[in-house]
């Protein structure tokens, strides 16, 4: 009976591990999210992607502290991660996209509503910004086509942002208007 409460405990414990860690993570993600501007969208679809993987520690975790059979639990993970392995290497795009759009999350440089430019090879595709989201970073080029370039891609590939000298103008006049207005509040 001992063992039992012992298995019981650490259950309760590793379940409020996980609650805990999740709230962390969230809070940690929100914050980042917001000193890059990043929209709400992309914020929850990464978040999700980590809350995924701090379930399957804990489903691992439990299954291990009472003792789950791991014969059979083995030779059907096994099967399951065979045909997985099989459909990743028949659409490692799709993998390499969401890895990408991950990445793309924490470091790329651009945020929507900026112009960048491209360069692919001998060609440049020149377009603003509209939305990043998991598999690709979507475009308006000048001639208001809407462009899909992957997120494997783009990290790839130089990627040039294009100052606008009227939205430049724009924000440096705003800017001068938020310190006049700091200014006279103090």
């Amino acid at each position: 009976m001992e063992g039992y409460y012992f298995q019981l405990a650490l259950t309760v414990a590793l379940v409020s591990g996980y609650f805990f860690s999740k709230w962390t993570l969230v809070k940690i993600f929100i914050k980042l999210g917001a000193a890059k501007q990043v929209p709400e969208v992309r914020i929850k679809n990464v978040t999700n992607y980590f809350i995924l993987i701090l379930f399957l520690i804990l489903f691992l975790s439990l299954m291990m502290v009472w003792g789950v059979d791991y014969e059979g639990m083995l030779v059907f993970l096994s099967s399951v991660l065979a045909v997985i392995g099989v459909a990743l290497v028949a659409q490692w795009s799709i993998l390499s996209n969401i890895t990408a759009g991950v990445i793309v999350f924490f470091s790329f440089p651009a945020r929507i509503g900026d112009t960048v430019e491209v360069v692919d090879g001998a060609h440049r595709i020149k377009g603003t910004i509209t939305e990043i989201n998991l598999f690709q970073v979507l475009l308006i080029d000048e001639d208001n086509q809407e462009i899909a370039y992957p997120n494997n891609l783009i990290l790839q590939r130089p990627v040039i942002k294009v100052v606008n000298s009227l939205k430049e103008e724009r924000d440096n006049s705003t800017s001068a208007w938020v310190k006049r207005a700091e200014s006279r509040a103090k």
